[in-house]
């Protein structure tokens, strides 16, 4: 079953009833992992291993994610600054409770390489904002993985 979630805009990520933010530096220049994140959709399982299809939709203004154990997505990019920023709303997926979901990946230039920050922001009904609240340390585990499998990519 598909639910369509509420259309927020990028701001969310500040306001959002649920926030989760995880940061990790990495070797890989800003420019590269801006590149995989937003240019190179169809890698994304390459290196974020809780992805298995990853697609750009309608020229790359929208997306269609799925995870492992099924969840489905399909997003619409709020914003792709070269270098720095890149985030997506979901509008439409298979989690039960969810009613707003904003990601955001966030990109600094750190001594040779790049500050990495990826803030989770999303509401839903109370089940769903204590399920991805209790979900924290396993989302931030797959963060560190994604991104250190990202740097090892870009650098080798």
């Amino acid at each position: 079953m598909v639910h369509r979630l509420r259309p927020v805009g990028l701001d969310f990520v500040e306001t959002a009833p649920v926030r989760l933010v995880f940061a990790r530096e990495i070797s890989a220049a800003p420019d590269a992992v801006f590149h995989a994140l937003a240019e190179d959709i169809p890698g994304w399982p390459s290196w974020f291993s809780a992805v298995t299809l990853a697609r750009p939709l309608d020229d790359g203004a929208r997306r269609e994610v799925r995870l492992r154990g099924g969840g489905r997505f399909e997003e619409t990019v709020l914003t792709a600054k070269a270098a720095e920023l890149y985030a997506y709303r979901v509008d439409a997926t298979n989690a039960a409770g969810a009613r707003a979901l904003v990601e955001e990946w966030r990109l600094t230039p750190a001594g040779r390489g790049t500050r990495v920050q990826w803030t989770f922001a999303a509401d839903g009904t109370a089940p769903f904002r204590l399920a991805v609240r209790s979900a924290r340390a396993g989302l931030g585990r797959a963060f560190r993985q994604a991104v250190a499998a990202l740097d090892e990519r870009l650098t080798a």
